[in-house]
């Protein structure tokens, strides 16, 4: 892909986006039914895309995790399509007065919510990314480039010509959202020079490409997204929620960034709860990584899914069947761990100390932190937001799953009769 095929990229894009800006809402509900209808109606041609990339994938010794990101089977993409309708029902920010006041003079003076413009996606390996954040721009009038990894690029251009011929249908612009078909690396160099036309570059992938992006970016970028997540069970703790809450938050689907990278553990329950949580985990497959405490108290046995945690082992994103443990003292010694380790992604204490809970919840420092509930659930359409463009850690402009608001900026508008200013 040269350079000149990236211009001609900007060029199509910056153009939809003006065009877009100017549709109609019911016309871009009109797309998003479409799109979602088509996705299921064209789900087997999807999904022998989808077998292409899966199969080239184990062929290569791909990771599991890596080939379940990939996998887009019927249920998932029944889910993708549901996520494109919930996008179309919810209401458009675009065009929303943040505020409203009359100034002295008498000019009315508003802030109204407008869209971004272009929006850059890199992304590996997840082809519902895709449709996700297609959705997400069309409904915030954003066009959108999309560049995803060679692992899903058969699924990845069956589910663009879908929503690109839905466009075309309904009478909107079908650059506003186009697929780089190249997975050529140097289309990523020339994506992180393209100031001119993207207005926001999010990456959606491991910590070398999220590193790559905020060090090489030329425009404004979402550079967070990198989840190292941790469970703390108090001493306090409902032990048959926490066994509950840990599985779920590791085993439901291991290979995303919400889901559980370590457990802390008050010494007080450890003898307790950390044989019933092995227990749990082992059944599903999970390894564990334990500190000397946390093994003293499981044990080997023998068993090759039990083994003693390496210093790297925390601070580690492992978006696998792994996780690591660790035997704490007290409150503020999980919350010294979390400091540390912690990417400011996910994190829950399991407590039923009101104190314990609001002490967690006040002194965390990350995008989202749960009482009582999985890690797995910090995520944009649980949290009625449709879909989500990106988790983001960052702390300027969006943090947390990124939904419609976070895709627009704003403008104020000034309504006068004539004022002028003397001085």
């Amino acid at each position: 892909m040269t350079e000149v095929n990236l211009q001609d990229i900007g060029e199509r894009a910056r153009a939809a986006s003006r065009e877009l800006a100017r549709a109609e809402p019911a016309r871009i509900n009109e797309a998003l039914g479409l799109i979602a209808d088509a996705l299921v109606q064209r789900g087997r041609a999807i999904g022998e895309a989808n077998t292409k990339d899966v199969d080239r994938a184990r062929e290569s010794g791909l990771g599991d995790h890596i080939v379940d990101r990939l996998l887009l089977d019927e249920g998932r993409l029944t889910g993708v399509a549901d996520g494109v309708r919930a996008v179309a029902g919810l209401t458009s920010p675009v065009g929303q007065a943040i505020e409203s006041r009359v100034l002295p003079n008498g000019m009315r003076l508003a802030r109204r919510r407008v869209p971004l413009g272009v929006i850059g996606v890199i992304y590996e390996s997840r082809p519902n990314v895709t449709a996700d954040i297609s959705a997400l721009c069309l409904k915030s009038g954003n066009a959108v480039i999309l560049r995803g990894g060679k692992e899903s690029i058969e699924t990845n251009k069956a589910l663009a010509g879908v929503i690109r011929d839905c466009l075309k249908d309904s009478g909107l612009p079908k650059d506003a959202v186009q697929l780089i078909e190249s997975t050529d690396r140097s289309v990523v160099d020339g994506m992180l020079q393209m100031r001119d036309y993207i207005d926001l570059l999010i990456p959606r992938g491991g910590a070398e490409l999220v590193m790559r992006v905020a060090k090489e970016a030329t425009m404004p970028a979402i550079t967070g997204g990198i989840g190292v997540c941790h469970t703390y069970v108090d001493s306090a703790a409902d032990l048959d929620m926490a066994t509950s809450i840990t599985r779920n938050a590791k085993v439901q689907r291991p290979s995303v960034c919400n889901a559980l990278d370590t457990v802390l553990v008050h010494s007080a329950v450890a003898r307790a709860f950390l044989p019933q949580m092995a227990a749990s985990m082992a059944a599903e497959g999970v390894q564990l990584r334990c500190d000397s405490r946390s093994l003293s108290i499981i044990g080997e046995n023998g068993s090759d899914l039990i083994s003693r945690a390496e210093p790297e082992d925390f601070g580690q994103e492992f978006l696998a069947l792994v996780a690591s443990v660790k035997v704490v003292d007290s409150l503020d010694e999980a919350l010294a761990h979390i400091a540390t380790y912690g990417s400011g992604h996910s994190e829950a204490i399991v407590t039923g100390d009101y104190a314990a809970a609001t002490r967690f919840t006040d002194e965390v420092d990350a995008a989202a932190v749960f009482v009582n509930v999985s890690t797995r659930l910090n995520d944009g359409g649980v949290f009625g937001l449709g879909a989500e463009v990106a988790i983001s850690t960052n702390k300027m402009h969006a943090r947390g799953p990124m939904g419609l608001t976070e895709l627009t900026s704003y403008k104020w508008v000034g309504l006068g009769s004539g004022q002028i200013r003397e001085s």
